[in-house]
């Protein structure tokens, strides 16, 4: 019997083999209780060239007022700032790897935001 974890990291590993078939960078998210963590790999899975998370030193005094990083807030801040580093590096198209949490809240937060920055997905 698989626990919370294994499953999740089974729907994961699904993913990521259909993401490796499209030979484009993908864009992969993590949630923590505390944190969200959104970093875009390489097509070829050996580099990361851009990454965000509400564990960087300014977005936490950003996000002081509103709390820690497990916000809605929070992941459409991230959303936003993962999308402009993408950007900066060149990168306008991504397929959204959720590392096999649910579209939903926080992941759903952080994915409608970097739309909403210009990446596509």
């Amino acid at each position: 019997m698989l626990n919370k974890k294994d499953q999740r990291l089974r729907r994961s590993r699904q993913t990521r083999q259909r993401i490796a078939q499209q030979n484009v960078a993908r864009l992969t998210v993590f949630r923590s209780n505390l944190h969200i963590y959104a970093s875009v790999i390489s097509d070829d899975g050996a580099r990361v060239l851009a990454s965000a998370s509400t564990a960087e030193k300014d977005v936490r005094s950003q996000l002081a007022a509103a709390g820690k990083g497990a916000s809605v807030d929070a992941a459409s801040l991230i959303g936003k700032r993962i999308a402009e580093k993408a950007k900066a590096a060149g990168i306008e198209k991504v397929a959204f790897d959720r590392a096999g949490f649910a579209y939903h809240g926080r992941v759903k937060a952080l994915a409608e935001a970097a739309r909403e920055a210009g990446l596509q997905f």
